[in-house]
């Protein structure tokens, strides 16, 4: 016998799609006849308990942003003292010079003590990732927070989201991978010992902070434009950026297959409404899947906080039959984060070995430099 509220889809859904209905977020609690359960009042405050995790984290890398603009603006007016010290947390916005440092590491087994913090903050997204899937995507990334933002906007201002047709989207899923692979080409295969140690030398690297600050602070006219582009893209198609382009996103992708925590489906309590599907922000067939292993996973939870049925759907390990509280796993995914963090600063691999001597000497003859 189907539930009441595989019912109410059936004949919501007739004359219309299951996804044209699920885009305007109709909301079944509020409907006559369909009371919310204890459990689903717990899905809901883990929905609004992840968005308010994202805008912390946001807020966050603004103000370490603020931070590191004041440091450096105090080093650019000959100020003798700086209002604030240098955040290592700005470290974050260096991915391909992490990952450089990550081969640096493989090769002579130490961590390069220049902008150490950018392996560190690296390394355990990566491992948040082998853990609890593509979590640091959907939990804590500051691009993920606006991409999501965005698309919401826009199904506001539009009534709903579009959806890209299955053969360009296919398509355009490879960009980020192939991203991902010119990456690991040029640094993890073709990048010599000595070519790796002269770069985490080199003053570029040092002020690769400076001129990542100036990015933002100093955008060029196509800067602007190109990335007004992709704000107007995610208007229109949920994620666009992150579905389609982010090198970072594919590697996260990739290691979290290795993840033991998975969605899965129970089978026999599955009413096959097809909610799940509906609001994957990643467009996962969910309520066709015994277990979610896909690498478009991001571990939002979006799944499991919308399907009506008690325990049908639950991100679990896989050595775990019963299903656990659906606060597990946000915990966990979090408890990584903070503890890879802190691990860092109580090792001595957070702060630079550069000096603020070194920033004077280096900051005015950033825009010379290169690679």
């Amino acid at each position: 016998m189907k539930s009441a509220y595989a019912q109410y889809t059936i004949r919501c859904a007739e004359g219309g799609t299951l996804v044209d209905l699920y885009e305007n977020r109709t909301e079944v609690a509020d409907k006559p006849g369909l009371t919310a359960t204890s459990e689903s009042h717990s899905h809901k405050a883990v929905n609004s308990f992840r968005i308010v995790v994202q805008w912390l984290f946001f807020a966050w890398m603004i103000v370490i942003g603020i931070r590191f603009g004041l440091f450096i603006n105090a080093i650019e007016s000959g100020a003798a003292v700086s209002l604030t010290s240098r955040p290592p947390g700005v470290e974050g916005f260096l991915p391909s010079g992490a990952l450089t440092s990550f081969k640096y590491l493989l090769l002579t087994g130490k961590i390069h003590p220049v902008h150490p913090a950018a392996l560190i903050i690296f390394l355990t997204i990566v491992i948040m990732s082998l853990l609890t899937k593509k979590s640091f995507c959907s939990w804590l990334c500051p691009v993920g927070t606006i991409s999501e933002a965005v698309h919401k906007l826009g199904r506001r201002l539009f009534g709903r989201n579009f959806r890209i047709w299955l053969w360009l989207d296919l398509l355009l899923r490879c960009v980020k991978y192939l991203l991902l692979l010119l990456f690991v080409v040029a640094i993890l295969l073709i990048m010599s010992a000595d070519k790796v140690s002269e770069f985490l030398d080199a003053p570029y690297w040092a002020v690769s902070d400076v001129k990542m600050l100036h990015f933002f602070t100093n955008m060029s006219g196509t800067t602007k434009v190109i990335l007004g582009c992709f704000v107007v893209l995610s208007l229109f198609y949920k994620m666009f950026w992150c579905r389609y382009l982010c090198p970072y996103g594919a590697l996260l992708g990739l290691t979290s297959m290795l993840s033991p925590f998975k969605i899965r489906r129970d089978a026999h309590g599955c009413t096959g409404c097809q909610r799940c599907s509906a609001v994957c922000p990643s467009r996962l067939e969910v309520h066709h899947s015994s277990t979610v292993g896909s690498p478009e996973c991001t571990g939002c939870l979006t799944c499991v906080v919308n399907c009506p049925e008690k325990g049908v759907l639950a991100m679990k390990p896989s050595f775990r039959s019963r299903s656990l509280s659906v606060w597990a796993f946000p915990a966990v995914a979090i408890g990584i984060f903070m503890a890879g963090i802190i691990a860092g600063m109580v090792s001595g691999h957070w702060q630079t070995s550069l000096t603020r001597a070194d920033y004077q000497r280096l900051v005015p003859i950033a825009h010379t430099l290169s690679h």
